[in-house]
């Protein structure tokens, strides 16, 4: 950590005489990296000497910065393989960041080599199709009906005291919270210790040693050098506590982190997700540690979330800044802020796939645990004593002493949610029930919010429930979570399908043509790419390796306990694995189901794969306790 280097370019940096002049004033910035953000979510890299990069720098930004075959972005049913040409256009209205090479010396200023990140668009026939474009559009749509409504409703100006002239612009704030597991190379982990842990709450917000703690410490100081303004790094729930060698260094680490930064425009949030991901892995390899971002890379134990944050507010003519979303102690929030929720609420089939959509994000959504499952939403007991619900969907975050706080907080997100398209369906949606409640009181939304299933209503769907301040996994049996809240899909092919079950909240998505019916293919084209491949190639061979490795240890006759606890096991192995007279193996079943393209039926064996995957895992695990030595 260098004080004498520079970490961030911004806007008023970006004028071509300036941008020159800062470069050759740090001459171990050897390098610009164009980091465009395809529909998967997969960002660019690339190594441009900076000499080049000063000699076109007119094309660089003003024009497009470079060109690419589409092999290098994933936009599956745009960039073909007869038509791939994709253009890459520099967007000067958000942050640059210089990443520095630690491991790597610049010789003439004796300073680690930096790489200036050119954050970029894609445009493929002249249009653009990247994540980035869809969020700075969701953002204009957003705003222009905020200031038609204000412009319009007779109520809005009546409720806030103001009316479009009075104000100066919208604007909408967003944040994340990036939730991870780290661990020493050598490390795998022990399922019973860590559950035990993770039920006696032994890691939360425990104190940090050794390298993890320097790690930690740098990613924060980093994080200021940058201007991300971190909040707090601190232990998650998950986790065990490493044990200290003849060395004096801590061995077995495998701990869960999260660390958090204040909010920003949705654009440079995305951004700043991106770039402290990259900043985490880096600076956590340094000291020996290995990342991961999995959504859940360890069975039965907590998985990583990504809580994303979001509000808007008015900066008035006047000078005052107004949140959108907060009114008085009497009511939850204001009309604005209830259309936002019952918006996402009332879209969220369509929202789902932007945020859930791997099969590893499905792996953390389970029944009975905090992570969500169920469309809900949860306001507080009483206005003037602000609650936190933390088994539904999306929640109200408010406080009384800090009105511009007020926001909503979405628990479904995962590390590896595309932050940027997360965020694009949110605002679409919000501003579909804005248009709904900019008519209606504050007494009446909260009504409608609050409807049972079956009571009609003007906005929200009759057959269901829309908020509780129960628990949602303790106080529902499945049948009546299903009833008030609708039925969860389970797999990224059954959330894809919302795009075809659901043309109405489609349509919220294209309003303003910001999410385009070629956007929606292409993007859907590639979660089931994606979904089957890992399936084929990732899923099921890990699980073959691990049902090749539950091996017999007893001598037969010996204890027919034994015995019996062992054939479960070998019936769950063949069910699994082995086709025979009887019947087919899943595994074969699936990759049949895979040859057919009948991803209905491949989705639908999916699910009882992993019931009988875990059923194997319990079978096995009592078959080894009961046994009295191990050969």
């Amino acid at each position: 950590m260098r004080k004498d280097l520079i970490y961030t370019f911004h806007k008023n940096d970006l004028a071509k005489e300036v941008l020159i002049g800062k470069l050759k004033e740090h001459p171990e910035i050897r390098f610009v990296s164009l980091a465009a953000v395809d529909l998967i979510g997969h960002e660019t890299d690339t190594k441009i000497p900076v000499s080049l990069f000063i000699e076109d720098i007119d094309n660089y930004l003003y024009g497009y910065a470079a060109q690419t075959d589409g092999s290098s972005v994933f936009l599956p049913k745009i960039a073909t393989l007869n038509n791939a040409k994709v253009n890459m256009k520099a967007d000067t209205e958000v942050k640059w960041f210089v990443e520095y090479n630690e491991s790597l010396t610049d010789v003439d200023t004796g300073k680690p080599v930096g790489t200036l990140k050119i954050p970029c668009f894609l445009y493929h026939d002249g249009i653009p199709v990247d994540s980035r474009h869809i969020l700075t559009e969701a953002e204009k749509s957003f705003k222009k009906h905020i200031m038609q409504a204000f412009s319009e409703s007779e109520n809005l100006k009546k409720e806030f005291g103001f009316s479009s002239e009075d104000i100066e612009k919208v604007d909408i704030t967003a944040a994340t919270e990036l939730e991870f597991w780290v661990k020493s190379p050598d490390t795998s982990g022990d399922i019973e210790a860590l559950s035990t842990s993770q039920e006696l709450k032994e890691q939360y917000w425990s104190k940090t040693r050794g390298a993890v703690r320097s790690a930690v410490e740098e990613t924060l100081i980093l994080m200021e050098l940058y201007g991300i303004k971190p909040e707090m790094g601190h232990k998650e729930v998950g986790g065990v506590r490493a044990k200290l060698n003849n060395d004096g260094r801590f061995e077995g680490v495998l701990e869960q982190l999260e660390i958090d930064w204040k909010y920003a425009s949705p654009k440079q949030t995305g951004d700043y997700e991106l770039f402290v991901r990259n900043l985490v892995r880096e600076v956590f390899i340094r000291y020996g540690l290995e990342v991961t971002f999995l959504a859940k890379p360890l069975d039965r134990i907590a998985g990583s979330g990504e809580h994303t944050h979001i509000s808007a507010s008015a900066k008035l003519k006047n000078g005052k800044r107004i949140n959108l979303f907060h009114t008085t102690a009497k009511d939850f929030m204001s009309s604005i802020g209830y259309g936002s929720l019952m918006g996402i609420l009332k879209n969220y089939e369509v929202i789902n796939p932007f945020v859930t959509s791997s099969n590893e994000a499905f792996k953390r959504l389970k029944k009975g645990y905090e992570a969500p499952i169920s469309i809900v939403s949860s306001l507080g007991y009483e206005p003037h004593i602000p609650s936190r619900n933390r088994t539904i969907l999306i929640g109200l975050i408010r406080d009384e002493n800090s009105p511009l706080a007020t926001r909503f907080e979405l628990r479904s997100p995962n590390p590896h949610t595309n932050t940027f398209l997360c965020i694009s369906s949110m605002l679409m949606a919000m501003t579909d029930g804005i248009l709904y409640a900019k008519e209606k009181t504050c007494e009446e939304l909260l009504k409608e919010l609050s409807k049972e299933p079956g009571e009609s209503a003007a906005y929200l769907d009759k057959e269901r429930a829309y908020r509780t301040e129960k628990d949602v996994f303790d106080d529902f049996s499945d049948e009546d979570r299903e009833k008030y809240f609708g039925v969860a899909p389970e797999t990224v092919y059954e959330n894809i399908k919302a795009f075809h079950l659901y043309p109405g909240k489609v349509d919220v998505l294209k309003r303003d043509d910001v999410f385009s019916e070629k956007i929606i293919d292409s993007y859907a084209a590639g979660l089931l790419y994606k979904w089957y491949t890992e399936i084929d190639h990732r899923m099921i061979p890990s699980f073959i390796s691990e049902i090749r490795s539950c091996r017999k240890f007893h001598k037969d006759g010996v204890f027919l306990d034994d015995r019996a606890n062992w054939d479960r096991v070998e019936r769950l192995k063949i069910s699994l694995m082995k086709n025979t007279d009887k019947s087919k193996g899943i595994f074969n079943y699936m990759r049949e189901a895979l040859e057919k393209a009948d991803y209905d039926v491949l989705s639908d064996t999916q699910k009882v794969m992993y019931e009988k995957i875990s059923e194997l895992r319990q079978a096995y695990k009592e078959y080894k306790d009961n046994l009295m030595d191990i050969c």
